[in-house]
């Protein structure tokens, strides 16, 4: 995933400390850094990536107007100010990408000169995250069979049970001196459970069924109330906590109407209502990338992808294409024993 991606932006002023003023304009976070653009000439006064971050605090400028103020290395401190949709919104945001990146790469605030990864390993970070997300999803198709083996199993009692109400309204309407009346009480005996077979109530990881768990910040309808918080992906459904782990909502599989994701970092999800307003919770997270792929497993028919959400995808695979044209010019005979074995195994399937 590209670090230049915009997770959210926000309006605010920002504090240029050598000219003493307020300067108007975008706030922008990114899932490795912050940037501060100008309204009007967009003109970039800041470009602060995350893991230089020392610290980050709410303040007042002049005991009257309140602030975001982020320390970075070096003890230098930038003032944002006139946030909005509110300053609560932007701090609970930017935290939570800073603290996750701090997480996910611990003591990348203490050495800013590490030298970037190889391609390498770059390509295997990738590989062993596509590996745990195929786990997960085949963890959600299997336990899916189960419940489809579940169904059928209910279908053939019902039908077990159809077949004993027949004969026993046969053997009401048969007049009393019917000398074979008796032999239709016989019940059919009850089918055995074929070896090997799943028994229901047995879930496949654990009491809850919990697929993964990931940190979050979440609202509900607005903007303006946005909280850290938990999204807690479950095979029958999904969960909303909060920061105390208290169940804010639980949406049932069934239940959930529509998921869109706005970008790989945001989801709103949705559940209708008849008669009153429907419940709808957005979730972002530096996590969700590995969500969303099973999210579109598990909801495949409810999942919408937006305008940036596409175009991030259609980037995705213009990238790949980019890549192999690289490793064509970089070493043809290489691109082409790959593209030769390629065509061997088309022909081969053929």
């Amino acid at each position: 995933m590209s670090s230049d991606i915009c997770v959210h932006s926000w309006p605010c002023s920002y504090y240029l400390d050598f000219e003493k003023r307020w300067v108007p304009g975008k706030l922008s976070l990114t899932p490795r850094s912050l940037k501060f653009s100008t309204d009007g000439t967009g003109e970039a006064l800041l470009g602060l990536p995350l893991s230089s971050i020392t610290e980050i605090r709410k303040e007042a400028s002049h005991f009257v107007f309140s602030a975001v103020t982020i320390l970075e290395e070096g003890h230098r401190k930038h003032w944002f100010s006139s946030l909005r949709p509110s300053r609560n919104v932007v701090f609970n945001v930017i935290e939570h990408f800073w603290r996750e990146l701090l997480l996910s790469q611990p003591g990348a605030g203490a050495d800013a000169n590490t030298s970037p990864k190889t391609r390498g390993q770059e390509l295997t970070a990738l590989m062993a995250g596509s590996q745990r997300r195929l786990e997960d999803t085949a963890k959600v198709l299997n336990h899916q069979g189960e419940q489809l083996d579940s169904v059928m199993r209910g279908l053939e009692k019902m039908e077990s049970d159809l077949d004993v109400a027949d004969r026993l309204l046969t053997e009401l309407e048969s007049p009393s001196w019917w000398p074979f009346s008796s032999k239709l009480w016989k019940t059919p005996a009850e089918a055995k459970p074929k070896e090997g077979t799943y028994i229901a109530g047995c879930e496949p990881f654990g009491k809850e069924g919990v697929v993964i768990k990931i940190p979050a910040v979440i609202s509900q309808r607005t903007e303006s109330h946005m909280k850290p918080g938990r999204l807690t992906l479950l095979v029958s459904g999904l969960e909303i906590h909060d920061s105390s782990s208290l169940l804010l909502h639980r949406f049932e599989r069934e239940d959930v109407d529509d998921i869109k994701v706005h970008s790989p970092y945001e989801v709103s999800i949705r559940q209708r209502f008849i008669g009153k307003p429907d419940v709808t919770y957005r979730v972002i997270s530096a996590k969700m990338p590995e969500v969303i792929p099973i999210l579109e497993v598990q909801f495949s028919k409810k999942v919408e992808l937006l305008e940036d959400a596409f175009a991030l995808r259609s980037t995705g695979a213009a990238n790949a294409a980019e890549r192999s044209c690289s490793v064509w010019r970089a070493d043809p005979e290489q691109a082409e024993r790959t593209s030769a074995g390629r065509g061997d195994r088309t022909g081969a399937a053929g």
